[in-house]
């Protein structure tokens, strides 16, 4: 390497004051403070729609169902049910029978009786005898009264008992205080919470997760570029993202929504027709695809303008090529989702008959138009996690990557084939030959992933295998993910997805593919660059522990829905059969125990920030540029500017950036060889 010196501080040096940080960082365009203001407001996020999943999880521990309780509110009265003998208070006996007698006693207030059971009188309890018309009984002008000389049953009582209705079951009501929530008021709540979830999580956090994030902050690294190509762009696209997510909060602290995280019409354009709070989300996911669309766009131009001297397309690490497709698809795709939403808008504040087909739109227009987007916009969140799975899993297994150009093309055929797939979320809707159509061409994006599994799976192949925490998640991610992708055959295949559509399958394999695939890779990014993002290194005995309770997790909660789906459980109910009890249950405890190895992955990345050690430059062993640079970077990211003279991946025959040539002994014959490839 060579170039100009410069001498700079880390991009966390303090700047003075408290207030001068504040602005400093507010008005910064740095692009690796950018991309840490987005990783905590993203991990923010990420708490928020957790929190929802949890409640959503834990409503549906317990089947919701509604029961009639009769409680005593006065002197009962009913019919006596078998022959009994009375004893008066004057010692007389007076003979009781079935179908002519009835009596009235007192109970406590409050006393609850079963629906439907006969009722039993104690020996010694003190009655009224009464005819059939409930009118008191009188013998020789004196109304019959005392008490029985045995047990005596009676049927059902027909006065004396209040009838109420209790529902049993629902937790979501209690927590906001409303202990007698009808059936419906509390699925109302349950739809807003599992809407609540959903629109965080996608839009908020898993969209813009890796690309905002670590995308910023390493792709200029790793292009050897001081920052991005359009600094203040960077910095327009956060703000554009925390107005978008205020939207949404807003919209949420309003009571939420319940239109589902699709914002599918007639439930969108109908739902809550006086009220803002619809529009408010809906506005928020509006504004948050423009900041897609600007991150996007300056990765795009960055790639191709700023790469370092020496560095050719092929010399780039895979990483940059994932963040560099998904900036394409995020360019191309986003504008539609857009106006899609606008439109939804004006239907809404405007009364314009777009989607609606009472006023001559069509419902399910806005699903292609939603679906045109939203399925290419699903590998603007997995294209970025493997890239991040290509980088850590060569780096901690110090092997070259096997298939470096079919990877990096792989991620540009998955960009592509992206935006022809939508037709295989509305199977239903379609007619025969488009069902038949989209079916076939969605078996096509398994073969740019299935290069990228074959090429992960034959770089481990005599590899020196380090299972740090990056390298557990690594181990995660492709088992989780094959799991997610395999799932999806059946969901492709037509004569299966009529049964599965809708059902808890569908869940569980997004699942699979969304957290298993792109946040197990963010938790691999997370924990690999976190020495470089920060300076300090983190415990790694603890950090792993969390990953393997987050695998544990993960699996109890996810891969028993897919039992749920395959018996028929239906997505997004807030109640359910007995039978289905159990699973869901199970799902739950997996649930919390995810919960927990998140909170641990929390402590232990507080306790490295409060306390970590000082971390070296390169405390892995990468080849790729970031590990050039000081630990946390300085503003400019490097003291001169980097000449590229090995490929990312070279680690048979290049020391790796601040190690002694002694401890990284390479065999001459790798270093003749590379000597006549470079002739």
């Amino acid at each position: 390497m060579s170039g100009h010196e410069h001498h700079h501080g880390s991009y966390l040096t303090s700047k003075g004051s408290l207030f001068t940080n504040i602005v400093d960082w507010a008005t910064t365009v740095d692009h690796k403070k950018i991309g840490v203001m987005y990783l905590f407001a993203i991990l923010f996020m990420f708490f928020l729609g957790g929190i929802a999943a949890i409640a959503v999880r834990l409503e549906l521990v317990h089947p919701v169902r509604e029961k009639v309780v009769l409680t005593v509110s006065g002197p009962l009265v009913a019919p006596v049910m078998n022959p009994s003998t009375l004893t008066t208070g004057d010692g007389r006996t007076f003979e009781l029978e079935p179908g002519k007698h009835m009596v009235r006693w007192t109970e406590k207030d409050g006393t609850e009786v079963r629906q439907g059971d006969t009722l039993t009188i104690p020996a010694g309890k003190k009655v009224e005898v009464l005819d059939m018309k409930g009118k008191p009984l009188a013998v020789d002008g004196k109304e019959v009264s005392g008490t029985f000389a045995a047990e005596t049953r009676t049927a059902p009582p027909t006065a004396g008992v209040k009838v109420t209705s209790v529902v049993s079951g629902q937790l979501l009501p209690k927590v906001f205080g409303k202990t007698d929530a009808s059936i419906a008021e509390g699925n109302n709540i349950y739809n807003r919470f599992f809407t609540m979830h959903g629109a965080i999580m996608v839009f908020m956090v898993i969209v813009p997760s890796i690309p905002a994030s670590l995308g910023n902050i390493f792709l200029p690294i790793m292009l050897g570029a001081k920052d991005v190509a359009f600094p203040r762009l960077n910095l327009l696209s956060w703000y554009i993202y925390v107005l978008g997510s205020i939207f949404a909060v807003v919209s949420l602290l309003a009571t939420g929504v319940d239109t589902g995280w699709t914002f599918y019409t007639p439930y969108s354009s109908t739902t809550d027709p006086h009220h803002w709070r619809v529009v408010f989300m809906v506005l928020a996911a509006f504004i948050l695809g423009f900041s897609s669309i600007l991150t996007g766009l300056n990765f795009i131009v960055t790639v191709h303008k700023l790469r370092a001297p020496g560095m050719g397309w092929f010399d780039m690490p895979l990483f940059v090529w994932a963040v560099y497709s998904s900036g394409v698809i995020q360019v191309l795709a986003t504008p539609v989702i857009g106006i899609t939403l606008l439109l939804l808008v004006f239907e809404r504040v405007f009364d314009i008959g777009i989607f609606d087909p009472a006023k001559g739109g069509d419902p399910v227009l806005y699903q292609h138009f939603f679906w045109f987007y939203s399925h290419p916009v699903v590998y603007v969140m997995i294209l970025p996690g493997m890239g991040i799975i290509s980088d850590v899993l060569a780096v901690h297994s110090q092997k070259k990557i096997f298939g470096y150009r079919a990877i990096a093309f792989s991620s540009l055929g998955i960009a592509g084939v992206s935006f022809i797939v939508w037709g295989h979320h509305m199977f239903s809707s379609m007619s025969e030959v488009a069902s038949t159509v989209f079916s076939a061409l969605t078996f096509l994006v398994a073969i740019p992933t299935a290069i990228k599994v074959f090429n992960w799976i034959s770089t481990l192949y005599k590899g020196s295998i380090a299972l740090t925490t990056p390298m557990v998640y690594v181990l995660i991610f492709l088992f989780l993910f094959s799991i997610g992708g395999l799932t999806g055959l059946p969901l492709g295949t037509l004569s299966t997805d009529l049964h599965l559509h809708d059902s808890y399958f569908v869940v569980a394999h997004f699942h699979y593919v969304m957290m298993g695939g792109t946040i197990m890779a963010l938790m691999a990014g997370l924990h690999h660059w976190w020495p470089k993002m920060f300076g300090k290194m983190y415990n790694e005995r603890w950090a792993t522990i969390a990953a393997l309770i987050v695998f544990v997790g993960f699996n109890v909660t996810f891969f028993t829905q897919f039992f749920l789906g395959t018996r028929g459980m239906p997505r997004r109910y807030a109640s359910y059969p007995d039978e289905f009890a159990i699973l869901h249950q199970v799902s739950t405890v997996g649930s919390l125990l995810l919960l927990v190895g998140f909170v641990i992955h929390a402590l232990v990345f507080a306790q490295s920030l409060m306390a970590g050690r000082k971390a070296p430059k390169n405390p892995w062993g990468g080849l790729t540029l970031e590990w050039l640079a000081d630990s946390p970077p300085s503003e400019h990211n490097f003291d001169h500017e980097p000449i590229v003279t090995h490929g990312p991946y070279d680690f048979d025959t290049t020391v790796p950036p601040h190690w002694d040539p002694k401890d990284y002994p390479i065999p001459a014959e790798n270093l003749a060889r590379a000597k006549a490839d470079a002739h």
